[in-house]
């Protein structure tokens, strides 16, 4: 009689799902696999866009100088904690809805490590991954752009949207480097524990906890920044109107160019991705319980 296992799997097992997965993901015809790189890119830019319209009428983001002022009466914490919460619809999306996410897609170094997947093919993944998750999230910039929704709540999310953008590009580079990769490692990890999953809930609630931790500590995920910064430099390019509407309350706002998107942030901050997710998580775990698995 074959018995029936419900509950969720052990780590050892999750391991073994993470090695086949990521051979699945480096063997994926290139159509198939941009296209759902284009839907992980939208699905994380709606969840960045939930977590800007929380952040709306709340706390100032952080100048550079340091200096972080209330509106409402919600502590920084609490507040920081409401946009976690809000921005896990993105990695729900990816996980339960299929798409292809560039930061979860660091685990296919486990199968890479295990000698199932070239160098060659992981790269591709990476790199038509990375492509499709910029070209989801700029279409869901110009979406957004044009419903004004930023000038919903007497313009506090365009506010919001401008401070969080100006907040990203002020980082420096080591800084940008040290929240990517606390970030990837607990967006890795996040995904990690659905591995376990034996439900749809079971990987919702999986993804809670880690990935509301990373928004609420403020580090940095690079294909949610390929949202948070492009959106606020649309407002800041396309609409003068409303900036010099709101300029006055958005500190420094000529920091934000693509410039800085670019090189103060989207580069540091993706290589401190694939270090937290690449080493901290997926090679540390082939080495528990892969890398022993062969040596028996």
């Amino acid at each position: 009689m074959n018995e029936v296992h419900i509950d969720a799997l052990l780590p050892a097992e999750m391991a073994a799902r993470a090695e086949l997965l990521g051979v699945r993901k480096a063997e994926m015809p290139f159509l198939k696999m941009f296209m759902l790189s284009v839907l992980a890119g939208a699905f994380i830019s709606l969840g960045a866009m939930f977590a800007t319209t929380v952040t709306a009428g709340g706390i100032t983001i952080s100048a550079p100088d340091g200096s972080v002022a209330f509106s409402t009466g919600l502590p920084y914490g609490v507040t920081r904690l409401l946009t976690g919460l809000v921005f896990c619809l993105g990695l729900i999306l990816v996980v339960v809805g299929g798409a292809e996410l560039f930061t979860g897609n660091n685990l296919i170094v486990m199968a890479w490590a295990s000698g199932k997947v070239r160098g060659r093919e992981l790269l591709r993944n990476w790199v038509i991954v990375y492509l499709g998750n910029f070209v989801g999230s700029i279409g869901t910039v110009v979406l957004m752009f044009f419903t004004r929704q930023y000038t919903f709540g007497a313009n506090s999310v365009g506010i919001a949207a401008l401070k969080i953008g100006v907040s990203k590009v002020d980082l420096t580079f080591i800084q940008a480097i040290a929240l990517g990769i606390l970030c990837n490692a607990l967006v890795c990890l996040a995904v990690w524990l659905t591995y376990s999953a034996r439900s749809t809930m079971d990987k919702i609630l999986a993804i809670i906890f880690p990935i509301t931790a990373f928004v609420a500590a403020g580090f940095e995920h690079s294909i949610a920044n390929m949202y948070f910064i492009p959106y606020a430099l649309f407002i800041k390019d396309l609409d003068p109107g409303f900036v010099s509407r709101v300029g006055d309350k958005v500190a420094h706002l000529d920091l934000l160019t693509w410039q800085a998107f670019l090189f103060n942030n989207l580069l540091p901050v993706t290589i401190g991705n694939i270090i937290g997710g690449a080493v901290l998580v997926a090679a540390v775990y082939w080495a528990i319980y892969l890398r022993s698995d062969k040596s028996q």
